[in-house]
This record gives C-alpha cells, structure tokens and sequence, in this order.
C-alpha cells in the first residue's frame, strides 16, 4: 500500500515539473534580434518581363526573365523606389544595348559578370548602394521561330539529345578488368 501512495506522489511530482518547465519556456522572452546579414536585408520580388531581341532590323527573339533583389533595409526606409521600372530599363540596356549576352555563344555568358553589372549600374542610377544582391530567378531566349511554333499549337520538334556528361566506357568483366 505504502509503495502504491508513493509511486502517485512520484507521479505528480513529475508531472508538476513537466507542466512548470514547459510554461516557463513557452513564455520565455524572445532572443534579442542579432545584427546578421539576414536581418539587414530585405527581398524584393521582380516582375517577369520580356525583352525583345532585334537583329538586323527585325525580332529575332525573345529574352524572358525574372530578377528579384536583396535591398539593404536600412536605406530604404520610407523610400518609394521605381525598382521595376529601373529593372526593365537596365535588362534592355544590357540585353539589348550592350548585347552582353552573346545568343550564338551562349556558352560565354558568366551570371555573375551579369549579377554584378545589374548591381552596380542600379545603385549608379540610385545614387547609393541600395542593391545588396541580384538574384536570377529566370532568364530564357526563346527564337521567333520557336514563339511561332508555340503560338500555331504546332508540335515541337525535338533535336538530339546532347550529353552533358559523357557516359563512362562499359569494362569487358571477361577482359579482367
């Protein structure tokens, strides 16, 4: 009987101490906000837009893309910012313009010379380092031909495939190997 009382006292002494313990963490103060990266900056989602490509006088195809950013949240505060306005501006500038993307060489486009002259030429336009960082989130060329095909619901035509990594040579296990 003794042993029956004291495994109930033990069993509510535990019980007591689990509920204690776990409103006390529950209503623990929040950990003070730390200074990192992640607290100074702010994301700002970028609109798709579409981008023609003119080639000797004529569209010879289309950019599509989508750039969002990552804005320093202290210099912003209370500013109203054109940024989509200003993101299409300069996506025409360097996709057209300056021709920085190469459409025969695709293979010669570095993102991130492509990152870093979007960066620097918006806070130039800004007038300060706003733009903490770019973020690519699309960016596709479809050709004319390609638009055509799509819009007429005609079938795609698919070409050979090509290995990005070729595949390793199969060993002969009669050869020993």
């Amino acid at each position: 009987m003794i042993k029956l009382v004291l495994t109930g006292v033990w069993v509510c002494v535990i019980t007591l101490a689990a509920v204690y313990m776990s409103v006390h963490l529950a209503t623990a103060p929040a950990p003070a906000p730390d200074q990192s990266k992640q607290s100074l900056v702010e994301l700002v989602k970028g609109e798709s837009i579409t981008i023609p490509v003119v080639h000797d006088g004529a569209v010879s195809g289309y950019f599509l893309g989508k750039i969002s950013f990552m804005i320093k949240k202290d210099m912003v505060k209370g500013a109203t910012l054109p940024l989509t306005e200003m993101t299409t501006d300069e996506l025409f500038s360097l996709l057209v313009g300056n021709k920085m993307v190469d459409i025969s060489n695709m293979k010669a486009f570095d993102p991130n010379a492509f990152r870093d002259m979007i960066k620097k030429d918006l806070n130039t336009h800004l007038g300060g380092e706003y733009i903490d960082q770019v973020l690519l989130e699309q960016l596709d060329y479809l050709s004319k031909e390609e638009v055509a095909a799509n819009a007429s619901g005609q079938p795609k035509k698919t070409g050979k495939p090509v290995n990005v990594v070729p595949p390793e040579p199969v060993k002969d296990p009669a050869a020993g190997g």
